[in-house]
């Protein structure tokens, strides 16, 4: 456990980089969706469907990171603009304030990350309506997200195995290995959480599924000191002892300081990669030329020549490797405008018997940071 000065430092720093919220420029693409279900998890939904999109389309789920909305994450990463030209409904939850002050999914609360609960069952309820109203293919329902999203696209996979064909944590952290804030704040720092021969388990209770499992695809940054790159390797040997991999991947390959390891099966599959990016801070990878799912640079888009939406498209069949860079389009001209998320019922904050008064004095403080309930 880090010190308490440092957990103070680490919550100051998130409220004041959430302060600035609201009054960035996302994309104007994305549509409301409502009547979803009873939305444990105070969460809004938005999604992308292209005009004329037939039945049986494939659909991803795509998750913000920390202090970003759905809009401005779709503007940076470009997965409406490769829908359209690949063909498949795009879903974006998104976090409430109320929730959360810097608009983090809650990937460490014990109460949104259980399967049927919170957060994580609002967003298995957005998947179900959505493939209920668009007569979506739910045998290729994928999903990915960056940092926190990152995190919780890793809840996703693990409380509901058995609704995706496979997910893509970028800068995100294993499953199960944070209860807290503090914890949270270890995890993403490399420290404490459960040993590597744990990490399996948690995904294996975490539902009763029994396989098959999800593929995986897993990002990360060198030079990322916001989330370490450690817990890219976490995600891997989480994933591998899931999937009874083999230690050594089937395939290396090394280009421009981007490193890919890929993990098969007795027939050929991918069912496991990992992507390093040399150099790289926290964010996702981009390379913003002009093509759909090249995506434009921002904060956390970071323009490293690595086009990760095309790249994580391909891998999961959406669009040939071959037609990984398509023909150029447009980027909509972007706009600062947000409409006010629905906000969780008020509820009572809970009575902790026998707390310490350093422990009071870190709850008050998470609390008036907006980092716990």
């Amino acid at each position: 456990m880090r010190p308490l000065s440092d957990t103070l430092m680490r919550m100051t720093a998130f409220r004041e980089a959430g302060a600035a919220i609201g009054s960035r420029a996302g994309s104007d693409r994305l549509s409301e969706l409502t009547g979803f279900g009873g939305n444990p998890g105070g969460l809004r939904a938005l999604a992308y469907v292209p005009p004329g999109l037939p039945k049986g389309a494939p659909l991803v789920v795509v998750l913000h990171g920390c202090t970003q909305s759905a809009a401005e994450y779709d503007l940076g990463s470009g997965w409406s603009a490769m829908a359209d030209a690949a063909g498949f409904a795009v879903l974006f939850p998104e976090q409430a304030r109320a929730n959360n002050f810097n608009l983090c999914f809650n990937w460490f609360e014990p109460g949104d990350v259980r399967r049927g609960k919170g957060e994580a069952a609002s967003i298995r309820q957005m998947i179900e309506a959505m493939i209920g109203q668009h007569g979506l293919d739910r045998r290729r329902v994928y999903i990915t997200g960056l940092s926190a999203g990152g995190a919780m696209a890793s809840v996703m996979l693990a409380t509901y195995p058995e609704v995706f064909a496979g997910g893509a944590v970028i800068a995100g952290l294993p499953y199960g290995v944070a209860a807290s804030v503090p914890e949270a704040f270890d995890a993403m720092r490399g420290h404490g959480g459960p040993g590597e021969a744990a990490l399996p388990a948690k995904v294996r209770k975490a539902s009763q599924h029994k396989g098959p499992w999800p593929s995986i695809s897993i990002w990360h940054g060198s030079a990322d000191h916001t989330v370490s790159p450690s817990n890219g390797e976490a995600v891997l040997s989480q994933w591998r002892g899931v999937h009874d991999l083999d230690p050594d991947p089937s395939h290396t390959e090394v280009a421009a300081g981007h490193t890919r390891r890929v993990w098969r099966d007795a027939k050929g599959r991918a069912l496991l990669e990992h992507n390093l990016v040399a150099g790289m801070g926290h964010g996702v990878p981009l390379k913003p030329d002009g093509s759909a799912g090249g995506g434009v640079s921002g904060a956390y888009m970071l323009d490293v020549g690595v086009a990760s939406t095309r790249d994580i498209a391909a891998s999961w069949g959406l669009i040939h490797e071959a037609e990984a860079a398509v023909a150029p389009r447009p980027v909509e001209a972007p706009r600062a405008v947000r409409k006010p998320a629905p906000r969780k019922p008020a509820q009572a904050a809970p009575v902790l018997p026998n707390v310490s008064a350093i422990g009071k004095v870190i709850e008050d403080a998470l609390r008036t940071a907006g980092l716990m309930k």
